[in-house]
C-alpha cells in the first residue's frame, strides 16, 4: 500500500453553474498538499437544463416521474466532468490515482433515505480511464445519517495543517450553509446543515433579473429590509420543524414570502433572513468563511453585525476558499478508498463512524 496518493476531486455545487476540480496529494490521514486547482463553466444549456430540471422534483415519487430526463442530464454533466479532467490532467505531470466525483445534487430527503446526486461513476471511469468514487452519502443515509456536511473531516485536516488557532467555525457558504465547529484541542465537536447559504438570494436574483446572483450583495445593498416580512418569515422558520433539522435540501426553502417586493428590497429582506439564520449557530471562538457566498460582502457583514466572535474568510489563512469541497471530495475518495470513516456521530448524526463511497474501476 502506497504511503501517499495523488488524487483529482470534482464538486458541483447548488449553484449548478460549473465544475470546480482540484488535485492533492494526501495520505487519507494527515498529510495533504494542494496540487493544482481549476473551475471549469458549464455551457448555459447545461446550467438552463440543470435548474429545470432541479425545480420539478419536489419529491422522491418525481425521481421516477421524471427519470428519462435524470438519465439525460446525467450523461450529459457526466460527460462534461469527463472533458474537465482531462483538461486539468494535460496541466500536470502527476499521475493521478483517483477521482472523486462528487455529482450534482438534485434532491435530498432524510426521512427517505435518498440523496440524489447526478453523475455516472461508471461511465466516468471509462471516459478518463482512472479508478472512480462516487455516491458518497449512500453509506452515511444507511447508518441512520443525514448524509451530510461530509467536509468537516477535511476541515479538521485544513485546521491542523495550517494551524489555525482554536476553537473555532468555519462556515461554508454554498447553496446552503453549514459549520464545522473545533475545539482548542484540534477535535472535532460538532457539524450540521445550518440553513439557507446562497440558495434563495440566488433564485431572487434569476426570478426578478436576467442576473445569475447578486455579485458582491450590491443589490441587496441598495436596497430596503422589509421588517414585517422578514420578521413574520423568521418566526415561522424558527417555530417551525424545519429548524430542527441536521441537513437541508434547497427545496426546503423558498422565496414566496418575498415576491412582492422589489427587485431591491426582496435582496435585502432574504440576504437578512439568510444572515439572521446563519448568526444564530456561530457561537464557538473566531470564524473563517469559505464557499461561493463568502464573495457576497453584504451578506457577510450582515453577518459579522449579529454576532459576537471575530468573522474573516479564510483565504487570510491561505486556503483558497473556493475549492475547499473539491479538495476535500478528492480526500474523501482516498479514505474511501482506505475504508477510513469520513462521516461520524458529531457531524452526520450516523450511527457510528463509517467510510463511503462506491469504488469503480470501468477500463
Amino acid at each position: 500500500m502506497k504511503e501517499s496518493y495523488y488524487s483529482l476531486g470534482l464538486m458541483s455545487g447548488t449553484s449548478m453553474d460549473g465544475v470546480d476540480a482540484s488535485i492533492i496529494k494526501t495520505d487519507g490521514k494527515t498529510r495533504y498538499s494542494a496540487i493544482l486547482d481549476k473551475y471549469y463553466e458549464y455551457p448555459i444549456g447545461i446550467y438552463n437544463n440543470l435548474l429545470k430540471l432541479r425545480a420539478k422534483i419536489k419529491t422522491s415519487k418525481d425521481l421516477k416521474k421524471y427519470d428519462k430526463q435524470i438519465k439525460l442530464a446525467e450523461k450529459e454533466i457526466t460527460i462534461f466532468h469527463a472533458k474537465s479532467v482531462k483538461k486539468i490532467l494535460r496541466e500536470t505531470k502527476v499521475k493521478v490515482d483517483f477521482v472523486g466525483f462528487h455529482g450534482q445534487t438534485i434532491f435530498h430527503n432524510v426521512k427517505e433515505k435518498i440523496s440524489k446526486q447526478l453523475g455516472d461513476g461508471k461511465l466516468l471511469s471509462k471516459l478518463i480511464k482512472k479508478t472512480v468514487v462516487y455516491n458518497f452519502r449512500k453509506n452515511d443515509l444507511a447508518n441512520n445519517g443525514e448524509g451530510a456536511p461530509l467536509a468537516p473531516v477535511f476541515h479538521k485536516l485544513l485546521v491542523t495543517k495550517y494551524k489555525i488557532k482554536t476553537p473555532l467555525t468555519i462556515l461554508n457558504i454554498g447553496g446552503i450553509a453549514n459549520i464545522t465547529s473545533i475545539n482548542k484541542k484540534y477535535e472535532l465537536i460538532s457539524s450540521e446543515d445550518i440553513g439557507p447559504g446562497n440558495c434563495l438570494i440566488d433564485r431572487w436574483i434569476r426570478f426578478k433579473s436576467n442576473k445569475k446572483y447578486d455579485k458582491n450583495g450590491l443589490i441587496a445593498k441598495s436596497g430596503n429590509i422589509n421588517k414585517f416580512i422578514l420578521n413574520r418569515s423568521l418566526d415561522n422558520f424558527y417555530n417551525s420543524k424545519l429548524n430542527k433539522k441536521k441537513s437541508y435540501d434547497i427545496n426546503d426553502f423558498d422565496i414566496y414570502f418575498a415576491k412582492k417586493l422589489s427587485l431591491k428590497d426582496g435582496a435585502a429582506t432574504l440576504t437578512e433572513f439568510t444572515a439572521d439564520i446563519c448568526s444564530k449557530k456561530l457561537i464557538n471562538g473566531n470564524v473563517y468563511v469559505s464557499g461561493g457566498g463568502r464573495k457576497n460582502n453584504f451578506l457577510i457583514r450582515s453577518i459579522e453585525k449579529k454576532i459576537s466572535s471575530n468573522i474573516s474568510l479564510i483565504d487570510k489563512k491561505g486556503i483558497d476558499g473556493d475549492y475547499i469541497e473539491s479538495q476535500a471530495f478528492a480526500y474523501l475518495a482516498i479514505r474511501s478508498y482506505l475504508k477510513l470513516p469520513i462521516s461520524f456521530p458529531k457531524t452526520t448524526g450516523c450511527k457510528k463512524p463509517c467510510t463511503g463511497g462506491v469504488i469503480v474501476k470501468n477500463f
